[in-house]
């Protein structure tokens, strides 16, 4: 299935194969303003409300990921509104029941790299690279607060932050905050490989199985394992898609998902 794509002034947004790709394109380098970020949100909003999305890509048009929050939106008149529209996209993220790939080719800084860091899998080319250099502009970044020490090594969180280190794509995978990196040259192949791997899985065991990690993630062990089971019992196994990849891998076949 597909469906037109959403008409955008600095996004573009377009759902085809159940796979919903938001793409960032306010050139060159994609910076964070709240128009864009209104947008943003209206493009996650328009996915939350399509059951028949089972894959979000994020990705972004020119040179850059995205260099982060426009400065010009920090201004006294304008820092609340900025705040709330920034902090909205992370509520969308949040709700959304698919796993999210974010597609960083170019710079990640910022707001931009907060984004990144939010998503469930991170895919850079060589040449990307991260950071949240807040820190020298005397603020702190909130989201990436909440999320390095969930994703790396504590003293490595701090040291990111507190520093504002621009750090290589290579690093940025061996801290824990980038799963795979791909060279430039066929970084969007190879992308798309990847990508297809999920895809190629049942949407709806996707989606409970995002929802089990989440559920647990801040959880001591007892308490987790039970909502695990509740979760892989309660839901999981009550899908047809499970039972089926079950019964296919015994028949030495090819699952056929019904997304049920």
């Amino acid at each position: 299935m597909s469906s037109e794509p959403a008409e955008f002034k600095t996004i573009k947004l377009e759902t085809n194969d159940s796979i919903s790709r938001l793409i960032l394109d306010r050139p060159p380098l994609n910076v964070l303003n709240i128009e864009m970020m209104q947008e943003i949100n209206a493009a996650l909003e328009v996915i939350l409300g399509d059951e028949t999305v089972n894959l979000v890509v994020i990705a972004a048009e020119g040179k850059a990921f995205s260099a982060g929050v426009d400065v010009a939106d920090h201004t006294e008149d304008k820092v609340e509104l900025m705040v709330e529209v920034f902090h909205r996209i992370f509520e969308n993220l949040y709700k959304l029941a698919p796993p999210v790939i974010c597609v960083v080719d170019g710079a990640a800084l910022g707001g931009g790299c907060e984004v990144a860091s939010f998503c469930d899998i991170v895919i850079a080319s060589e040449r990307s690279k991260f950071g949240q250099p807040e820190i020298q502009v005397g603020v702190f970044p909130p989201i990436a607060a909440i999320m390095f020490p969930r994703m790396m090594d504590l003293k490595k969180a701090f040291e990111l932050i507190l520093t504002g280190d621009v750090v290589s794509a290579a690093e940025a995978k061996q801290s824990g905050l980038v799963n795979q990196v791909f060279p430039v040259e066929n970084f969007n192949e190879e992308t798309e490989k990847y990508i297809a791997k999920l895809a190629n899985n049942s949407g709806i065991v996707n989606k409970i199985t995002k929802r089990a990690i989440y559920k647990v993630l801040d959880k001591d062990y007892e308490k987790a394992v039970k909502k695990i089971e509740e979760i892989y019992l309660d839901k999981l196994m009550k899908t047809e898609d499970a039972n089926e990849g079950l019964k296919a891998f015994l028949e030495k076949r090819k699952p056929v998902w019904q997304n049920k």
